[in-house]
């Protein structure tokens, strides 16, 4: 009955490298319900970081990216045979099941179950850094749209913020912070720029017990990057050798 399965037979190109774009579903409800504080909550962004960890153990890609309620996965090889409804279900599937299991450990109880969706982005190697500046750019639009709502919501209450903040520019929106003391350049630069989850080189020290002697030798680790820097060539040239 193989035959009949919706999709079954749409494949990503197996050559290409891979990015994996998940998005928290009803998450502004979900941040609501659990009383995060908003524009942004540490607690809310360590769970992401946690779900990034699991997909890093899980799957082992080149780049976690994450920032709100986006995580970005890029993938060096495309696993389960490049099937779309296989990718798409498996990962949201994780991270959904990920985040809620984080949440329940620090003692969070979301009222209703939660669930990313998934989608496919075949890429190549040269359009990787643009793909993922474009995402970093849009990190930083989020930032300073929330802190522009948020900060002046809790002077005039939502409606009229929507209204007062519809349609002003960036320069706008930065003398409206400025004038009432945040400096957004200044926030920290997790809220600006997201968050990184990748390997980097770390070397350890050992002992060779047939030569008595000390030796060393490099590993890799997992490092979460809370100051991540703007995009550039160079970084991803790093981490793509």
């Amino acid at each position: 009955m193989r035959e009949h399965e919706v999709y079954s037979k749409l494949r990503a190109p197996p050559s290409s490298r891979m990015v994996l774009r998940l998005d928290g579903r009803g998450f502004h409800r979900l941040t609501e319900s659990l009383d995060f504080d908003r524009p942004y909550d540490e607690a809310f962004r360590d769970l992401m970081i946690r779900t990034c960890l699991d997909l890093m153990d899980e799957f082992s890609p080149s780049l976690i990216y994450t920032f709100s309620d986006e995580i970005n996965v890029l993938l060096d090889s495309v696993p389960f045979a490049g099937r779309v409804e296989k990718l798409d279900s498996v990962f949201s599937g994780f991270a959904s099941s990920s985040f809620t299991r984080g949440a329940l450990e620090a003692g969070f109880s979301p009222v209703k179950p939660v669930s990313f969706d998934c989608r496919v982005i075949p890429i190549s190697s040269d359009i990787v850094p643009e793909y993922f500046r474009s995402r970093q750019d849009e990190s930083w639009r989020n930032c300073l749209n929330s802190y522009a709502y948020w900060t002046l919501r809790r002077e005039v209450g939502a409606r009229r913020a929507a209204e007062r903040l519809r349609g002003l520019k960036s320069d706008s929106l930065h003398d409206l912070l400025f004038e009432r003391g945040v400096n957004i350049s200044r926030v920290p630069a997790w809220q600006r720029r997201g968050v990184g989850v990748y390997r980097v080189p770390h070397r350890v020290r050992g002992y060779n017990p047939l030569r008595d002697e000390e030796v060393s030798a490099v590993r890799m680790r997992v490092k979460v990057d809370l100051e991540l820097p703007l995009f550039t060539d160079e970084f991803f040239e790093g981490l793509m050798r």
